[in-house]
């Protein structure tokens, strides 16, 4: 009986084992590409070569390999890994400029970034560093944030206290601990959790790289959680476990304050990727400099480079299937015509939704496995944005490379609950949670490139249902009572900002405008104005929902990429591409950027002797 136990675990493992560490397919960083540095393009012509090329049927490469839907550093990121082994790449997005949420915009002088606010994990010869410096050939810089890189504001202004929160795996909690006497027990257990849930995450990627019957048998007898803390955590919430680490409610709201950058309030929040957003900020917090176009910028040549195109204003009305249903291309509406573009693979970087609801014909979203998919997932929060362009350098208006989550209190989740709950122009009038940068602030070139002048990114939340009505109205145009609504949300969110940064008034005050989640629906094609793709609460972590979500689909030949095969975020989505790279390139790359970094440190290393 055990000898037969002993056998079918050793032929479990050596199954494993070869899905994890296989290698047999051509490897992306392979050969170090990066570059010697090259003067930064300041020129908005000389950008918009690369990041504006519009589609036309005559610029489609012949002979593709892959057609990736959507611009974004999910969609970007697959086409170069694709890229850098010689497979020809077709990237179309259906705005007029790719990057997605990489993308800038400017207003009045003012260049705003939608989506890029601060990254982690950086470190010189790390992983996610090295592994960005090969998609960029070397050429995207980064400037570390000041340490505190984030500020905690809770409570009303006759009563603010603020928590600083700095970078480092010991300062991080060293602080802390200055700020809550009495708490040393409670926040070195909290750390442990985090770190412990944090690098458990490789069995979330397992599971999404080893076939569907082993990954259903992982999951079902319970080995999954079995094996993997972060399965473990995933089903409890950040509310949950904060609770019966301390009583100390500030303590409590400190420890929570991160869910802004994954859209759950700490009821709903899996602790699980809450820890995987602590981890990833553990050792510093960073921008790029030049500012987020930058990214796709200089990823796109790469993808040109092998024979490729990334090709804007190109929208995707539907996924071509042959009679098999395998997918065989794609169709761009090019004003009324539609154009069909052939591949022999098809991936998708616009989210679950759009691509298993707007782009399969009826016949294939019936699909049972398809339902499947789609009732393991529900869209997430809607993004509110504000972009506030101000007359006086960052000096004047006493603003520095960190971030500020302010709050109204501590008592976080009923914060979000009665204003999501709430009547909209109520809610506009008192909003409970506001997050704010200065990406002026932290880019060293902009004082160069716009001279005397800063912006601020704000962002929160804000229902779709809100605004829903408006949705089918021109962008530019959706009348009074809609303007009129953001006028509102603008006015108490400026009110907020003033009283935290007193050197910021209304005269100094050039543009501002409110993004909601219809405007995020527009530009970056989000169906519910959600700005992190699909919910990440803890149903979306289950050990059963991270197994039957993957790169590859139920239909052959069409693949997802981005943040809704992994996790959301910049690193979130990047890691959606190099699963999906995984499963395309059969081999491992997730274990080809820890490669990379010991080769690239050990380079580095003999230059310098």
């Amino acid at each position: 009986m055990w000898i037969i136990v002993a056998i079918i675990c050793a032929a479990l493992a050596a199954f494993v084992y070869n899905y994890v560490f296989r290698t047999s397919g051509p490897n992306p960083f392979d050969i170090d590409t990066r570059e010697p540095l090259k003067p930064l393009v300041t020129q908005k012509k000389e950008k918009n070569k690369v990041l504006k090329q519009g589609f036309l049927a005559s610029k489609v490469p012949e002979n593709l390999d892959a057609i990736v839907i959507g611009s974004g550093i999910g969609g970007l990121g697959l086409a170069v890994l694709l890229a850098k082994v010689g497979k020809r790449v077709l990237v179309l997005e259906q705005h007029d400029r790719a990057g997605g949420c990489c993308h800038t915009f400017t207003e009045k002088g003012f260049e705003f970034d939608v989506g890029i606010h601060y990254i982690g994990d950086l470190l010189e010869h790390k992983p996610f560093r090295c592994m960005l410096d090969q998609l960029t050939n070397g050429q995207l810089q980064w400037e570390p944030l000041d340490n505190p890189f984030d500020q905690v504001v809770l409570g009303p202004p006759e009563n603010r206290r603020t928590y600083p929160i700095y970078s480092g795996r010991n300062r991080f909690p060293d602080e802390l601990k200055k700020f809550f006497p009495g708490e040393e027990a409670a926040i070195d257990e909290y750390m442990r959790l985090v770190k412990k849930a944090g690098r458990s995450v490789w069995f979330l990627c397992l599971l999404k790289l080893v076939p569907v019957p082993l990954a259903k048998f992982l999951v079902y007898t319970g080995l999954a959680n079995r094996l993997s803390f972060f399965f473990r955590m995933a089903s409890r919430s950040v509310t949950e476990v904060v609770n019966e680490l301390t009583e100390n409610n500030d303590l409590r709201a400190v420890f929570s304050y991160i869910f802004g950058t994954y859209g759950n309030m700490p009821k709903d929040g899996s602790f699980s990727m809450h820890s995987l957003l602590v981890c990833h900020y553990l050792t510093g917090a960073w921008y790029p400099i030049g500012g987020a176009s930058e990214i796709a910028y200089h990823m796109i040549p790469i993808i040109e480079k092998a024979g490729g195109a990334v090709l804007v204003r190109a929208p995707v009305n539907r996924i071509l299937f042959n009679d098999n249903k395998e997918a065989i291309g794609v169709s761009v509406m090019k004003g009324q015509e539609e154009i069909h573009v052939h591949a022999p693979k098809v991936i998708s970087n616009a989210g679950i939704f759009n691509t298993y609801q707007k782009l399969l014909p009826k016949e294939l979203q019936a699909m049972p496995a398809i339902q499947k998919q789609l009732g393991m997932m529900k869209n997430g929060a809607g993004g509110l944005s504000i972009f506030l362009g101000l007359t006086g350098t960052k000096e004047d208006l006493g603003l520095k490379a960190d971030n500020y989550w302010i709050f109204t209190e501590h008592n976080l989740d009923e914060l979000v609950v009665t204003y999501l709950k709430g009547n909209r122009e109520e809610s506009a009038r008192s909003v409970p949670l506001l997050f704010v940068a200065s990406p002026s602030a932290k880019d060293p070139t902009w004082e160069e490139r716009s001279p005397g002048k800063s912006t601020l990114s704000l962002v929160s939340f804000a229902n779709y249902e809100w605004f829903e009505e408006w949705k089918d109205d021109k962008v530019t145009n959706r009348g009074t009572d809609y303007n009129e609504l953001k006028q509102i949300f603008c006015d108490s969110i400026l009110e907020v900002v003033m009283s935290v940064f007193p050197k910021i008034t209304r005269d100094k005050v050039e543009f501002i405008e409110a993004g909601t989640p219809i405007t995020n629906t527009h530009y970056i094609g989000a169906p519910k104005g959600e700005i992190y793709g699909a919910d990440h609460g803890t149903a979306r972590f289950s050990a059963e929902c991270s197994a039957t979500v993957r790169p590859q689909t139920p239909l052959k030949n069409l693949y997802l990429t981005g943040q809704d095969v992994f996790v959301c975020g910049f690193a979130g989505a990047l890691a959606g591409a190099l699963t999906c790279g995984s499963v395309i390139l059969n081999r491992n790359l997730h274990l080809d950027t820890i490669a990379l970094a010991k080769k690239t440190k050990r380079v580095d290393t003999k230059k310098l002797e």
